[in-house]
Parts: structure tokens; C-alpha cells; sequence
């Protein structure tokens, strides 16, 4: 290879030849691209504030950046996917690149290089045109593979039981894509086939493809390179005027969504606050979501992770977190033209819209642009659509079927919040409309009467205790912790064997603790979950004046549902305490040495996350420490796991209602025994008898049990055998 040389000369004109006399030509087309793409955002903006309740997402504004950072920007969530966290990557990073050095070539060549202030000179322009060209190469394997999973490989992901999600619009996006990076290298390997400089090799691809031009004449290549660089402008031009009006606009939506991320701790619920004085509870209308919950459907780039792993679709169940969202999107997309055109007309009833302000024309045409659109949806003008939010664009199916597992939230890309609107149209039902399973009006009337889903009576709820020498913080209220036992440790038999277990190896690490007894009621999270907000927040009142009369700052649960509802919920009502799950008390007394496990563990263990333990809250890592600590112990993890853990069917108020299809919890009980695991260990009590469940309808009681993790260290201490506790289940209900 020539000398490749150092000096000033024509390196950096390179992008521009033969085109120097297009200049005026491609200002104009360049602002009428940028017209239409401006003109696109500023309807779509009038589209999100049209509709929905106020809500301030802008706070925090520090934070909140650092959110665009990592998951716009650095595509953290996008990656947590391999395949197409890869592909995304490749094609977002290589845009990025490519985007910024057209922009600096363009700004030297036109605003720079006429003072004489030039770059891309020498050395700096050969890795210049390395960089386009490696990144430029990236985003052609990006699409490529893009194009080969959407209509080659076809995950489910991208189908809704079997039906293609794909539309035109995709096909259009790739199309477009791959036509801006094919021309572009066309271009670049004409020009190089033309002047033949000796350095243009750094160019590796074009001057690659430029081969394939040999024997072109240099008057017939230099004609294709103008047609060329026509035909890459107006798909480019094109595609920046398309992203507002298609599935492009993701480009903006996505990072929005980002920096607008709930800050509140996972999975917290927002409170139902006025309920003397509303007149309906919950959303039923879309209206009555908040104007970033509405946003929320226009983010979702339909990619299916939160369909991959929700185990309501994946046991046959109607409900789909990717076709709710798109379904909440259509209905809005039908309702949002008329909403826009009502509030113009709201804003300046007394006179025809927008003429005569500012800008007479752009505004004309936006009003009739109003009007048309709100004619073409077949809604009259201000006028509300007729189809039902729940039930019809929504239905009631779908909305029940939810186990509020968090997987949708946990691993979508987007940065979508599905939980919250599913709890929100569950509370129209139940409190505004009372129409919900029966098998959840026996649960609610029991937690009603009761204070505990099975209705027994409330003043046996301290009984599994009575022979352990446990007392009551009425006994005894100076204490370092409140074991909060819930409902599943008080009453339901398996449950109790776990707070027996827990409560002595308590007594035997010399941890101070009481128990309320009696005075403990219900903490409320089916009733919350389920959509009615009103029991809930009578419960979760009781327990909090009852804990504060007694001047609780350290609670313990067994539970991870009462752990997340005492944690995070209860703050809104005045409850604020340290709140610790059994699993870290575990490992922490374990790592001081206050308890010591000696007997072996024989057989292959597989730990299941709850849902409300890990993705709720993030605990993965303790209740594995804790199993790694038991002597003989072979652990080994099911496919799914940690953040991508398969539930077990009962939150979200599932553990009351019956189960259409599939079980969920069977479909769980035979990924641990695909393990050839000989015990699935938990750290929930609704887990424990899912799991306990799921083995025996898979027909392996007989070789394989469910044990919580308690129980697991209470036989490895080997200190006695584990007491039976007192069946108070049998007792008659009051």
C-alpha cells in the first residue's frame, strides 16, 4: 500500500463529491421532511395531553436521568435479552455513530471548511471513515437478523397465540433501515471505484464492494452514484418524515418512558384516598388513568418479553401483558382524535379555532386534520366511543387471569407498567360495579368477618403458638421484633409447621420477639390485589393502629406478600417499620454463627422464587445463602429463575379462584422435576402449597416434597424433632 499521507489534502471532501451542486436541493426536501416529522410530534403531543389524569413524572430529575442513561442510552434492559438485545444494540449504537458523523462531516464540509478549519484530514479521516464504515456494517447485521426473527425464526413472542403480530408498519421500518445502510456502502463504493484513492481501503466495506464494480465506466459510475445518492437521500428523508406516524416512533417514546419511570418502590400500589365523597372507584373509564399510564401503551414496541414469561399466557390463560397494552393503544387511538378536537373546542368555544393566533395556516389545517380524523374513526366530534374500557376493549378474562407476578414490568424494555392498570380496572369491577368470581366474595366475606381467608375464627389465630411459650406483645410488648405471623402461618396447616419452625429456631438464636395473637389481622394484600381497596385498607388500618399502639419498629414475616404490603403499602396509612423477611433473619443469623446446622441434607434441592420475594423486592441472594449453608446439600436452579422465575400461580388473589386450563402451579412443579430435584424449597407460604400441590398433581408425592426454607434449617440444626402443631383449621367458624 502508498504511503498514506499526513498532509492536508482532499480526504474529507470525500462524502460530498459529485454532489456539491445538490445543495439547494436537498435544503428544501430537507425541511420538508423535518416539517412533517415536527408536524407528526406536534399532533401525537396533543394526542397524550388530550386524555388522562394529571401525574408529575419529572421530579427527581437527577435520578431520572441517570434512568435514560442506563436504560435509553447504554440499552441495559434491551440487553438483559440476548438475541434481540444484540440485534437492537447493533443497529441502535450503529445509527448513533453513524448520525453523529454525517452530522460532523456535514458541519465541516458546509460551516467549517470554508474558514479553513478542517478535521478530517490524514490519520483522523482514515479512522473517521474506518468507524462509519465498521458501524455502518453493525447496523446492516442488525436489521438483517431483525428481519430473519421476524419472519424467518418467528419466536412466540412476536405472535398472540399463533396470529402474527407483524404488520406493514414493521415491514416498512426494516425496509427503510436496510435501505439507508445498502445505499450508503452503494454510494461509498461507486465514489471509491471512480477516484480509486490508495487510502480508501479504510474504507473496508466499500472499497470490499467496489470490487464489484469493476469494468464500470467511470462516466456510467459517476451517473449511478448521483441516482444512488438521490435514491439513500429520500430514504432517508423519508424515514425521519415516517418515524411520528409509525412504530418508529419508539425512537422517542422508549426513552421517554425511561426517564419517566415510577421512582416508588416496586410494586407499590397507589391508594384509593377519598372514598366518602367519589363517585366511582378505580378506572373504568381510559380517562381516569393517568395521562403516563395512557403513554405507556404508545412505548410498547410490541416485542413480547413480557409475554416470553408471563405465566398466565404460557398455561393458555386469555390474558397476554403485550396484547393488553396494544389493545389499551387501540381503543386510545380511537378515542384520542375526537378527545383532542372536544378539548380545541372547550378551549375557544366562542370562536372558530386557532384563526386569527399566531400561525393562521399551520392552525387551520390542524383544526380540519381534527375533524377529518375524528370523522374517519366514526366518532362524532367530541363525542366519547361507545365501546366499554373493561369488558369489551379490555376483557374481563384477561384481567383476572393476572397473578400480579411482575414479570411483564420486570422485563419489558420499555420500562411499561402493566400491574398497576390491571389492579386499577380489577378495583371498577369489584367496588364500582360488585361484579367479580363468587369464589372471591366467600374470601372477602371471610377476611370481612374473620380477618382471614378461610373464615375461622380470629381469637384462634395465636393457638399454633400456645405450647411454645411465645407471648404476645400484650404480654409483653419490649421486644426487638413483631413476628407478624399472616393468615397461611396462622391457619392454614402446612403454614404452621413453617412459623413453628421459624419461631424456634428463633428462641433458640435468642432473638427477642413477640407475636400480636389475637390482635393480628389479615394484611390485606389479596383484597388490595384483587381490586377491593376498601377491605384492604380496613385491614391494613386495624394492623397498623394496633402496631403503632404498641410501638413496633421490627417486623418479621414468613410471607413475602404481608412482607410487601407491611414494607411498601402500609407508609401510606401511617405504618412505617423495618420490615425483614424470614429468609434474611436466616442468613443473617446463620453468617454471625448464633445458629449452627450439623445435620446433612442428603438429595438434589432447587430453590423456587416467589415473586413477591424476588422481583418485588430483590431478594434472591439470602435464601441461596442460606441453602448453601446446609451440610450435604446438591442445589441446583430450575431454567427459570431469579428475575426470570416462573410463578406459582397464586398472587394477585389467584390462590382463591379456580383455575381455567393449564395449572400454573403444575406447569412450575414440573420445571423442578425436569431438575430431577428431590425437594423444591420456598420462602412463601402460598408457594409451599402450590408447589405442594403441583408435585402431587404431577403424580411424584411419593418421591419428591415441598418445604419451606425455615424448615429446611430447623432439621439441620437437629436440635428435636419438629413439634405437630394444633389443628385449629378444624374449629368451627365464628
Amino acid at each position: 500500500m502508498e504511503h498514506i499521507p499526513f498532509s492536508v489534502g482532499n480526504e474529507g471532501r470525500q462524502v460530498f463529491w459529485n454532489t456539491e451542486h445538490f445543495e439547494l436541493w436537498l435544503f428544501l426536501f430537507t425541511f420538508v421532511a423535518l416539517g412533517i416529522f415536527a408536524y407528526g410530534i406536534y399532533r401525537r403531543w396533543q394526542m397524550w395531553a388530550a386524555m388522562g389524569k394529571p401525574e408529575i413524572r419529572w421530579d427527581d430529575t437527577k435520578e431520572r436521568l441517570k434512568l435514560l442513561w442506563r436504560d435509553g442510552f447504554l440499552q441495559v434492559k434491551t440487553f438483559k435479552d440476548p438475541y434481540p438485545g444484540i440485534m437492537h444494540g447493533l443497529i441502535f449504537f450503529g445509527f448513533v455513530v453513524l448520525i453523529f458523523g454525517a452530522a460532523f462531516d456535514a458541519t465541516e464540509f458546509h460551516i467549517t471548511e470554508p474558514f479553513g478549519v478542517a478535521f478530517l484530514r490524514g490519520w483522523f479521516y482514515l479512522i473517521f471513515s474506518f468507524t462509519m464504515d465498521l458501524f455502518g456494517l453493525a447496523v446492516l447485521i442488525g436489521v438483517l437478523m431483525a428481519l430473519h426473527r421476524r419472519y424467518i425464526s418467528r419466536p412466540d413472542r412476536l405472535s398472540y397465540r399463533g396470529e402474527s403480530d407483524s404488520t406493514a408498519d414493521d415491514a416498512i421500518a426494516l425496509l427503510l433501515l436496510l435501505g439507508i445502510i445498502v445505499t450508503g456502502f452503494v454510494i461509498e463504493s461507486l465514489r471509491i471505484h471512480v477516484t480509486r484513492p490508495s487510502w480508501e481501503v479504510w474504507s473496508f466495506a466499500g472499497y470490499a464492494l467496489s470490487k464489484a464494480f469493476a469494468g464500470v465506466p467511470a462516466e456510467t459510475a459517476k451517473a449511478m452514484h448521483a441516482w444512488t445518492w438521490w435514491i439513500h437521500t429520500f430514504i432517508v428523508l423519508g424515514f425521519i418524515a415516517y418515524i411520528p406516524y409509525s412504530r418508529l416512533l419508539h425512537m422517542i417514546t422508549v426513552p421517554a418512558n425511561h426517564f419517566m419511570q415510577n421512582r416508588k418502590p416496586v410494586g407499590t400500589i397507589e391508594p384509593i384516598r377519598d372514598f366518602e365523597n367519589a363517585e366511582s372507584f378505580g378506572v373504568g373509564q381510559l380517562e381516569e388513568f393517568t395521562w403516563k399510564q395512557i403513554f405507556d401503551a404508545d412505548a410498547c414496541t410490541k416485542c413480547g418479553r413480557c409475554q416470553d414469561g408471563c405465566p398466565a399466557y404460557l398455561t393458555g390463560k386469555p390474558l397476554s401483558p403485550k396484547k393488553l397494552t396494544q389493545d389499551l393503544k387501540t381503543y386510545w387511538l380511537e378515542k384520542a382524535p375526537a378527545a383532542v378536537m372536544a378539548k380545541k373546542l372547550a378551549d375557544e368555544p366562542a370562536r372558530w379555532p386557532y384563526l386569527g393566533k399566531k400561525w393562521p395556516i399551520l392552525n387551520t389545517v390542524d383544526f380540519i386534520l381534527d375533524f377529518l380524523l375524528a370523522k374517519t374513526k366514526g366518532v362524532p366530534a367530541g363525542a366519547p366511543a361507545e365501546k366499554a374500557l373493561v369488558g369489551e376493549a379490555i376483557e374481563l378474562h384477561e384481567l383476572w387471569a393476572c397473578t400480579n407476578c411482575m414479570y411483564c414490568m420486570e422485563n419489558c424494555s420499555a420500562s411499561i407498567e402493566h400491574v398497576p392498570k390491571i389492579i386499577a380496572m380489577r378495583q371498577y369491577k369489584v367496588l364500582t360495579e360488585a361484579d367479580f368470581a363468587p369464589e372471591l366474595q366467600l374470601t372477602y366475606r371471610n377476611m370481612e368477618n374473620n380477618s382471614n381467608p378461610w373464615g375461622v375464627g380470629s381469637h384462634l389465630r395465636g393457638d399454633w403458638a400456645k405450647d411454645l411459650g411465645i407471648k404476645t406483645l400484650a404480654e409483653d410488648p419490649n421486644v426487638e421484633y413483631l413476628f407478624y405471623v399472616g393468615c397461611s402461618g396462622s391457619f392454614d396447616d402446612r403454614g404452621k409447621k413453617v412459623s413453628v419452625a421459624f419461631a424456634k429456631i428463633l428462641k433458640e438464636a435468642g432473638v427477642s420477639f413477640g407475636i400480636l395473637g389475637a390482635e393480628e389481622s389479615c394484611c390485606g394484600d389479596s383484597a388490595m390485589r384483587g381490586g377491593n381497596e376498601y377491605l384492604y385498607q380496613t385491614l391494613a388500618q386495624a394492623n397498623i393502629e394496633v402496631m403503632n399502639g404498641y410501638g413496633v419498629k421490627k417486623i418479621i414475616t414468613t410471607c413475602p406478600h404481608g412482607y410487601n404490603a407491611l414494607k411498601k403499602d402500609y407508609p401510606h396509612f401511617g405504618g412505617n417499620y423495618e420490615v425483614y423477611h424470614h429468609t434474611e433473619i436466616l442468613a443473617d443469623l446463620i453468617a454471625k454463627g448464633r445458629i449452627k446446622l450439623k445435620k446433612s441434607m442428603e438429595g438434589v434441592f432447587t430453590y423456587h422464587d416467589s415473586c413477591f420475594l424476588g422481583r418485588y423486592n430483590n431478594i434472591y441472594t439470602q435464601p441461596r445463602t442460606v441453602l448453601g449453608a446446609v451440610p450435604g446439600m446438591k442445589l441446583v436452579e430450575m431454567e427459570r429463575n431469579l428475575a426470570k422465575s416462573f410463578c406459582c400461580g397464586a398472587g394477585g388473589a389467584r390462590m382463591w379462584m379456580e383455575e381455567e386450563g393449564q395449572r400454573i402451579n403444575n406447569t412450575r412443579a414440573a420445571q423442578a422435576i425436569e431438575v430431577k430435584a428431590d425437594v423444591i424449597a420456598v420462602g412463601c407460604p402460598f408457594c409451599l402449597t402450590m408447589m405442594s400441590d403441583g408435585i402431587k398433581d404431577n403424580k411424584k408425592d411419593e418421591e419428591m416434597k415441598s418445604l419451606d426454607i425455615a424448615e429446611i434449617v430447623w432439621k439441620s440444626m437437629d436440635l428435636e424433632e419438629e413439634p405437630e402443631p394444633v389443628d385449629v383449621c378444624a374449629a368451627p367458624a365464628e
